[in-house]
Parts: C-alpha cells; structure tokens; sequence
C-alpha cells in the first residue's frame, strides 16, 4: 500500500468541491473570536506544482480548477487561500488541504496533520515549515482516534483517505460515530470518491442512518478525467456542518450541473 500520490489528481474536480467546501467551512469558524482547531487524517504533501511531471501527465487540473476558477469570487475563501499560497510560493502552485486551512486559520488555531506515506511525509514538512502545524507521520484513523477531542475543542476534522484499503468503506461509518461520541462539538468532514462501481453507496447509506447531528451530504458528479477512468464524481458528508455551508452546496451543485450538461 501507500502508493497513491495526490500530485497526480491535484486541483481536479473532485479537489473543487472538496475545497471549496472546507474554505466556506474555515472561513465561517475563524469568524467568531474563538481559537479553532483543525486537523487532517491524510493531509498529502501540502502544495502541488500544476507545472510538474505528476500534473502534466493527467491533465487533471486543466479540466478542473484551471477551467472553473471563475466559479469563486476574489472574495471567496478559496480564492484567499490560493492566492496566499501562489504569492508565496509561486504561481503555478496548488495547494492541498492542508496549505488551505494554514492559508485560512489564525495564530490563536491549531493545527495538526498526518500523514503515513514517508515521502509525502517530507514534503508536508517542508510545505508547511513556518505555519506552526503540528505534523506526525503515523495512521490518520489511529491519530484522530488518539487526538480527539482536541484543545480547543471547537474544530473541524477532514478525514480523506486514498481509499486504496477497500475496507474503508466498511469501517468509515463506525469510525465517525465513534469519533463523534468522543467529540460531539466538533465538525467532521469527510471526502470520498464516487466510482462507477458505486462503492460508496453503503457507507454513504449507512452514515445517513446514523442520524448524526447538523448532517450534510453532497454528492457532484463530473465527466471521467480521461477514457476508462473509473472515477465520475466526488462526495463530501458533514456532521456538525457550520451555518451557510448548505447554501454554498447548492451553489456548487447547480455549477456542476451546468458542466455536465454544457
């Protein structure tokens, strides 16, 4: 395992939902004058360059947030966030969640991040050297259930794995109404992927039985990144989901929409 690398999908489709979601999500926590936390199961290497060999050879980002970027406003969380980081560290670097929340968050945040791959381990070092992150390279599921709850309690937690262990589909469900028992004020956001198999549909199923509190599903649907490719949308669940982040699903929804159709 620990094979997948997000250099080659960074900035995709699924990467617009995902985080554009948790930018609105960001944005409306740091507005009240209370420290936040933030933390990440499978946080990647942080930045990513869309000029490189990993990029280029999908093409993923030309399709995705190269083509829609117009869809966020220069007042947008997501547009902040992005161009803190191209201001930085240059203009053809994306960054993964991550840089956005580090780009998003104030000095009174915390923020902590795992990740097991060594590899992208070092380069999360780098990418996030200076923001104060507190980075552990271990299992994301095994941190979140040791971390949680956190100090400050009130926070969000992205859950994104790779999804190359199938039995996270299984597990998933469990895992966040335990997490949620242990830290029933804070927001979990989970990404998943949705494939042409329909793998997700149980655990989405499930998670939607589970009737957790401030539940929010949203599920856009996009055009395969190229022939064959099994993947034809992406999905976001919240538990917790802070206020005005329905709204900014719709909105999302009724572009992508507009996509597929054009």
């Amino acid at each position: 395992m620990l094979s997948y690398q997000h250099g080659f999908h960074a900035g995709n489709l699924a990467d617009v939902q995902k985080h554009g979601l948790l930018a609105t999500a960001l944005d409306y926590m740091t507005r009240k004058d209370k420290p936040v936390s933030y933390l990440e199961t499978h946080a990647g290497r942080g930045l990513y360059d869309l000029s490189g060999d990993q990029a280029q050879k999908t093409g993923e980002a030309t399709e995705g947030i190269l083509k829609v970027a117009d869809w966020f406003g220069a007042d947008h969380p997501y547009t902040r966030a992005r161009q803190t980081v191209t201001q930085r560290h240059g203009a053809t670097i994306y960054p993964g969640s991550p840089a956005i929340a580090a780009a998003l968050l104030r000095n009174i945040d915390k923020i902590h991040l795992a990740e097991l791959h060594p590899g992208e381990f070092g380069h999360l070092q780098e990418a996030m050297r200076g923001t104060g992150a507190h980075l552990v390279k271990e299992d994301g599921f095994q941190f979140a259930q040791s971390l949680c709850p956190p100090t400050p309690r009130r926070g969000l937690i992205l859950i994104d794995p790779p999804y190359e262990i199938k039995s996270d589909y299984a597990t998933l469900p469990g895992f966040i109404a335990k997490l949620h028992r242990k830290w029933n004020v804070g927001v979990i956001a989970l990404w998943y992927p949705i494939l042409t198999t329909g793998a997700h549909v149980a655990m989405t199923r499930a998670l939607d039985e589970a009737a957790l509190p401030g539940f929010l599903k949203h599920e856009v649907r996009f055009p395969p990144a190229r022939e064959g490719h099994g993947m034809i949308g992406s999905g976001m669940i919240f538990v917790n989901a802070p206020w005005g982040l329905t709204e900014e699903a719709a909105r999302l929804s009724a572009l992508f929409s507009d996509l597929t159709q054009s």
